[in-house]
């Protein structure tokens, strides 16, 4: 088997009590069911923009962005379904939207959704740093030192941000899936065979994960604001909305250069995105990582990537023996031996007694 050390370009996302894995166009959902069965659905998601727009760089990025948010809520929404208690009556807007839009209306619904989530993202995160930053004005005079306050601002609201939602019980769980979506890819990408005892010492970060990708977003902003400087306050929000795709692009650029190269400097730099998924990633119990494995298997042959051969069979296992079955079979010997032993004297005695016949026969016959 060759060495398995290089990316293994599958990538994947926690959802509820299950994982999704996707393998280029294809992914898989996982999901243990509420009666403890797992549940695979293997389904094709193409998204956005043409394939060669997919190959530009920076604008592959942010494709790639918009596409994993709208398969995201999707799958998120999959997974609820095997969760919910009652099945809600559709309410007057549902209707509405299903006249109007017949067959589309989900995904209107799917595209408002991913819209207002994307608005409140740039919102809380972008826009309401700058004006926080913005009140050091009056103290701090350097525009490159309220850059920085307004990076480490994001940065805080970020992390107070993950913390309040990993308060909650179902995300703490969906943390655990997290990590066990991490440890089935490394586990692979370490050249191991893909089962519970070797992804549960395998590691629960991983240099291409999203919450790196948040971070690097906030460094490189940092970044660009430093140099990009203008003088009317709505130009400098306009700005930072306008900038936010270009952001996304190189922030996706260097993600993906980090999980296809082990260069020491772009290790380095992954340091603090690998620290940050401290967070958003908990160790996972072997029931969330039997789901991961299913997720992985339906769109990923894990054997042919690390180049193994067919699977050999296992050799048949000798069931040890117990020290009571021992002395069941050492009672069960004496038993067969003591009804033997009459047999045995009367084939003996009737041996003695041809053999001396023949001593008589020959005798006679000298005479």
């Amino acid at each position: 088997m060759k060495n398995a050390c290089k990316s293994s370009g599958i990538g994947g996302q926690a959802v509820l009590e299950g994982i999704m894995m996707k393998n280029q166009e294809v992914y898989s959902i996982g999901v243990r069911r509420p009666d403890g069965e797992i549940e695979v659905n293997l389904s094709t998601h193409e998204g956005i923009g043409n394939k060669k727009l997919k190959k530009v760089p920076l604008i592959r990025g942010v494709i790639n962005f918009v596409d994993s948010l709208v398969l995201g809520m999707k799958c998120l929404t999959f997974s609820a379904s095997f969760y919910d208690e009652e099945e809600a009556k559709p309410s007057k807007a549902d209707v509405a939207l299903q006249k109007i839009f017949k067959d589309k209306a989900e995904k209107i619904v799917m595209g408002v959704t991913v819209a207002f989530s994307i608005v409140m993202a740039v919102a809380i995160f972008m826009i309401l740093p700058y004006y926080l930053a913005d009140i050091f004005r009056r103290y701090i005079v350097s525009d490159t030192v309220l850059a920085v306050v307004e990076g480490a601002i994001r940065l805080l609201l970020f992390i107070l941000y993950v913390l309040l939602i990993s308060l909650m019980r179902d995300i703490q769980r969906v943390f655990q899936y997290h990590g066990a979506e991490h440890k089935c890819i490394n586990c692979i990408e370490h050249g191991l065979e893909l089962k519970v005892e070797n992804v549960r010492k395998s590691s629960k970060h991983h240099k291409r994960c999203g919450t790196s990708f948040m971070l690097i977003v906030m460094v490189i902003s940092i970044i660009f604001f430093i140099f990009i400087r203008v003088e009317s306050p709505i130009l400098r929000v306009l700005y930072r909305v306008a900038l936010v795709p270009v952001i996304a692009g190189v922030s996706y650029e260097f993600i993906r250069l980090a999980g296809n190269t082990d260069n020491l400097i772009i290790r380095i730099l992954s340091l603090p995105g690998m620290w940050l998924q401290s967070l958003t990633t908990k160790e996972p119990d072997d029931d969330m990582i039997e789901v991961a494995i299913a997720a992985v298997e339906a769109v990923f042959d894990w054997r042919a990537y690390q180049g193994r051969s067919e699977e050999e069979e296992p050799e048949p296992e000798i069931p040890a023996v117990t020290e009571e079955e021992a002395t069941e079979e050492e009672a069960l010997q004496q038993e067969n031996a003591s009804e033997l032993e009459p047999i045995e004297e009367a084939i003996q005695e009737k041996t003695a007694l041809q053999d001396l016949q023949d001593i008589e026969d020959i005798l006679e016959a000298k005479e």
